[in-house]
């Protein structure tokens, strides 16, 4: 017996380690002193700092609750009237049936749901002739979907466990059916209203999946933003914001705790008091005992309906302004105010009222892949006034009509765009794009580990030396990418024999490949985990400055990769296409062009930034060495090694033949 006690003991302390210890590690990772996720460097209270000056950041856990008390609100009072409905129907088949159909929302996949109330929205719009078919108002319809069959689920069971003759005995007492419904039924429902708010409230709130299919522009979740960060690495700012969630949320438990005790005992009273009445005083006593035993949980609604006022007239009062500019970019890819930078839109915000004396809002929304972009711009779900693809997606969607010509009147400062960057292959008559930044694509090594003389080429992440050191990137084409410049084949080949050579070499790779990655490259270089890796120039810097003590990062270009450019453009379902333009023109200027180059380490093609002294001192030789090449060949690299777009055709062989890698 013994035994068994110390086994269900060690069982049980594996269980909540198992569970918690993300968490500790989080919650310790929140106070480091530097921007490693992987290595205690010392204590520091920074990001706390940083969280509370980054606007985005509040701006979306703001939302986030917002929409979270509006679902929660709406789906408790629907699912509570549709829990009463279900437990009143008189056909025990017609009752089965309903509690199939709701159901169904809680098991149903959520992209498939997503998707779904997508088309949904996008069709209903498209019939109503809307601009633009999502919004706050689909995400939280959506979000009400999901909610209200949990809260059936919580509310049902108080309903059939409830005394069917206490309504009867109230309303002989002299009650009406509508004063017996909230002396006698609501409050035994009320605790299983209440779980089922807290869980709408839960679910709501960790949402991202159905968001990100129904969100709009400018109004940006928590979740997503998280996701959005992933471009690059997610910062130690989230973790201190986790932890400022964990804690409430465990307040809430202790509370609710607390409440549920509380309540125990009030039950207890009452189930002792019956054994003390008979007949009708029974029934008199016991409703006089659940109106008591509801007095806890009373409040819970009314604070709830405040709370939601509260915060839908702070974000309803913020929104109030004539203009409007839908913003739509890449993760991190801009100066937002972090660690004492320029909150560039904030600044433009500022600005343009001083100029034009007019206020402005800027929705500023991001995301995480071009095709992520695409989707949402072809599929009419949402109106945006500036993007900014790369080079083959802007081909792409200028081929289909997507991105209209610009006015370069109302962008003079289009004028220190170095010439290099103007009539490339993506838009060569200079008419939809504004070139934002571009790179190229390098080694990164630990240099402790790597022996300098086989650096220079891309044979580094073939030699097997080095076997279980080696990150890959885990997509197709950059994948591809790496062997065929090792193998001197053209990226952009329409010949599968070619192709079938390049799968080849990155099956012969695949041994001595420690992980395919893409983001998760930042913290296995930083912290020492491996030695070799592909990626772009200026996200190396982003890895050296949160490095390890013990790990050197260094980095060389082999002689054929990959050039990129990234531009500015105004896509088709543009509200304001003038307003549009300043935006551009004022993203050109000084100040906030050299903020966004410093903050984001990609290099700029605006001669207002790489001839700044202020910018080449602060990013050092070696970075203006690495990140601005001779220029005078890079037309002719660019158009040489840049991706293209493939079609259809080629891009299904490209996939199959990635399959076989990964399988291999």
């Amino acid at each position: 017996m013994h035994k068994m006690k110390l086994s269900s003991k060690i069982y049980s302390a594996l269980i909540f380690i198992f569970l918690f210890a993300p968490i500790v590690v989080l919650l310790v990772f929140s106070f480091n002193a530097s921007k490693s996720l992987s290595v205690m460097s010392g204590f520091s209270l920074q990001w706390y700092r940083e969280l509370f000056n980054d606007r985005n950041t509040l701006e979306a856990v703001r939302n986030t609750v917002l929409l979270a008390l509006s679902a929660t609100a709406i789906s408790t009072v629907m699912g509570t009237a549709a829990a009463l409905g279900i437990d009143r129907l008189r056909s025990r088949w017609y009752r089965r049936m309903m509690n199939t159909v709701t159901d169904i929302p809680m098991t149903n996949p959520d992209i498939i749901t997503g998707i779904s109330l997508m088309l949904m929205f996008v069709f209903v719009g498209r019939l109503f002739g809307a601009a633009t078919s999502l919004s706050f108002w689909t995400m939280l319809i959506a979000h009400v979907t999901f909610c209200v069959p949990y809260v059936i689920l919580q509310v049902l069971p108080k309903l059939q466990q409830m005394d069917k003759s206490l309504p009867e005995a109230a309303m002989d007492l002299g009650c009406t059916p509508i004063r017996a419904f909230f002396k006698v039924e609501l409050p035994e429902m009320l605790p299983g209203i209440v779980t089922g708010a807290i869980m709408a409230f839960t679910l709501s709130l960790d949402d991202f999946v159905i968001s990100y299919f129904t969100s709009g522009n400018g109004f940006e979740t928590l979740p997503i933003r998280i996701y959005s960060m992933t471009k690059k690495t997610v910062t130690p700012k989230m973790y201190a914001l986790a932890t400022i969630i964990f804690f409430i949320t465990m307040t809430l438990l202790i509370i609710s705790n607390i409440i549920d005790t509380e309540n125990s005992r009030e039950l207890r009273e009452m189930r002792k008091n019956r054994k003390h009445s008979t007949g009708q005083a029974q029934r008199k006593n016991e409703t006089h005992s659940q109106s008591k035993h509801s007095g806890s949980w009373k409040k819970v609604p009314v604070m709830l309906l405040a709370v939601i006022i509260v915060v839908g007239g702070v974000y309803l009062g913020t929104k109030k302004t004539p203009l409007v500019l839908n913003v739509y970019n890449w993760g991190e890819y801009i100066s937002d105010g972090t660690e004492g930078s320029l909150d560039t839109i904030a600044a433009f915000e500022d600005w343009f009222e001083e100029t034009y004396h007019q206020p402005i809002t800027v929705n500023y929304s991001t995301y995480t892949s071009n095709e992520d972009m695409y989707n949402k711009i072809s599929g009419g779900a949402v109106s945006y006034d500036v993007i900014i693809p790369s080079d083959y997606m802007i081909a792409r969607m200028t081929e289909e009509n997507l991105l209209l010509p610009l006015d370069f009147e109302n962008i003079p400062n289009y004028q220190y765009i170095d010439d290099t960057f103007k009539g490339l292959y993506y838009d060569p008559q200079n008419q939809y794009t504004v070139p934002y930044t571009y790179g190229i694509v390098g080694i990164i090594y630990d240099a402790n580990v790597v022996d300098k003389a086989d650096t220079g080429s891309w044979d580094l992440m073939w030699n097997d030396k080095y076997a279980g050191s080696i990150l890959q990137y885990n997509n197709s084409r950059d994948a591809f990418g790496t062997a065929m410049y090792k193998l001197g084949i053209n990226v952009n080949t329409t010949d599968t024999a070619q192709w079938d050579l390049a799968a080849d070499e990155l099956i012969r790779q695949r041994p001595i490949v420690k992980s395919y990655v893409m983001d998760e490259i930042y913290n296995m270089m930083e912290s020492g985990e491996a030695a070799i890796g592909s990626y772009y120039a200026g996200d190396y810097f982003t890895m050296v400055d949160a490095q390890a003590s013990d790990v050197d990062l260094q980095f060389y270009y082999p002689e054929r990769t990959n050039f990129y450019v990234d531009a500015m453009c105004i896509p088709a379902c543009t509200q304001n296409k003038e307003l549009a333009e300043i935006f551009i023109n004022y993203m050109l200027s000084e100040e906030p062009a050299v903020a966004n180059a410093e903050q984001t380490y990609y290099a700029s093609p605006n001669s207002l930034v790489y001839n700044n002294p202020d910018y080449q001192a602060d990013m050092g030789p070696e970075a203006m060495e690495i990140l601005y090449p001779q220029l005078d060949n890079f037309s002719e690299s660019y158009n040489q090694f840049a991706y293209r777009n493939m079609d259809a055709e080629m891009l299904d062989r490209l996939n199959t033949l990635w399959e076989q890698v990964k399988i291999s």
